[in-house]
């Protein structure tokens, strides 16, 4: 079974996996908005100052039109720079003192076209060297972060010892790093003494149980035992039994919410067959066809409760089916660097609105409660928080024409 499909009101997911290091190159990193922000406000300071430089010094060129000198009659003039146009022959004093005048307006607007094009091209390459000043500078005033989130990782791993211990100033980031070694010592010391309340409980419940059970069958070995008797004994076996389910499937709950297991590799084509054979016996009881097509699927995980998801998404199947012509199928695969195990079966047909119910304790299709004699009501949930201690996630789906598609993908 798989992960339900996120709530409405929940918060959009990345379109990345946090896990993977291959990551999108333009992922809108903090890194990436402060160099945009610290190379955008020397770009815009630098278009401001070129702005003035340019304003002023267009000032200063036009501020005086008149020629500081002019010509006499009989003054000549000789030709030095081609940006001018050559002065026709006999010109008068005036005509002369006109073209000099039209000559140094031409010089001005070179002048000021230069300055424009080489501040440019100096704005542009100080722009360039202040966007990767302002990455490098980034990069090293948000490190602190980067160590925060390698550790709040290797946390996320299940691995409550580690602790960022960040040296360096008193600071913002200081102050957050410490929070959260704090935060990291009162986690390990509630993990650990839930680990420690699940084992304890593991023997206290378990053991009067059994003692329970043993005096039962006991008492139910007897033959000259009254009838009454006998059928009481009997009924109080199948409540015995039916607690020995609940405080097992809870156990295993607490367990595997912990993620407090070693992880070696896992066929999970193995763990489905291991399920179906299991099962076989009492789908042939209801009627029901088991058949599937399991490929080689390796996963990091722990066997037995990855053989737990299996079986009991395969027991579900199987109970929860028609009386006739009913069928179970299991197939596993790897997909896309993913492990894949699908269950599907015929049954009722099950609202889209009635998935999320299934996954709660306790909780059935049109049933609020236990009071069903096929289960206790946490194979759903066990499965899902196994697949999630797995990293992984179940997704559920209505079949067409009645019954379910379990899917379980799971990290290679």
């Amino acid at each position: 079974m798989a992960a339900t499909p996120p709530h409405p009101s929940a918060p959009p997911k990345p379109t990345w996996d946090p896990r993977d290091p291959v990551r999108p190159l333009l992922r809108p990193t903090i890194r990436i908005r402060l160099t945009l922000l610290y190379g955008g406000m020397f770009l815009i300071a630098g278009v401001l100052l070129l702005s003035i430089i340019y304003l002023l010094a267009a000032q200063a060129l036009h501020s005086g039109n008149a020629l500081p000198f002019k010509l006499l009659p009989q003054s000549t003039i000789e030709l030095t720079d081609n940006s001018c146009p050559a002065p026709s022959q006999n010109l008068s004093a005036d005509q002369a003192n006109a073209v000099l005048k039209d000559c140094f307006a031409r010089q001005r607007e070179v002048a000021l076209d230069d300055l424009l094009r080489r501040s440019l091209f100096a704005l542009l390459g100080l722009s360039i060297i202040a966007f990767a000043f302002g990455y490098a500078m980034a990069g090293r005033v948000l490190s602190p972060l980067g160590r925060i989130t390698r550790t709040a990782r290797q946390v996320a791993g299940s691995d409550l010892t580690r602790r960022i211990e960040l040296d360096g100033p008193d600071d913002e980031l200081k102050e957050l790093s410490d929070t959260f070694d704090e935060m990291l010592d009162r986690l390990e010391r509630a993990f650990t003494a839930q680990q420690r309340f699940v084992a304890n409980a593991s023997h206290e419940l378990r053991t009067p149980l059994a003692i329970n059970r043993t005096l039962l069958e006991v008492h139910l070995s007897d033959p000259g035992a009254p009838m009454e008797l006998q059928q009481l004994g009997k009924t109080l076996l199948a409540t015995n039994e039916r607690s020995e389910q609940l405080v097992e499937g809870l156990l295993l709950l607490a367990r595997s919410d912990n993620q407090t297991f070693e992880r070696k590799p896992v066929d999970l084509a193995e763990v489905a067959t291991r399920a179906i054979d299991q099962t076989r016996a009492e789908a042939e009881a209801k009627g029901v066809e088991i058949r599937g097509e399991c490929a080689p699927a390796a996963v990091q995980g722990n066997g037995v409760l990855l053989e737990r998801i299996a079986l009991n998404l395969v027991q579900n199947a199987v109970r929860y089916n028609i009386t006739e012509d009913g069928w179970v199928e299991v197939t596993t695969e790897t997909r896309s660097g993913q492990a894949i195990m699908v269950v599907s079966n015929t049954g009722p047909v099950v609202p889209a609105y009635e998935i999320d119910n299934l996954w709660e304790p306790f909780r059935r299709l049109r049933q609020e409660r236990t009071g069903s004699d096929k289960g206790v009501g946490l194979g759903l949930s066990i499965a899902r928080s196994v697949a999630r201690a797995h990293g992984g996630r179940i997704i559920a789906e209505p079949r067409e024409g009645g019954g379910l598609v379990m899917r379980v993908t799971l990290p290679t």
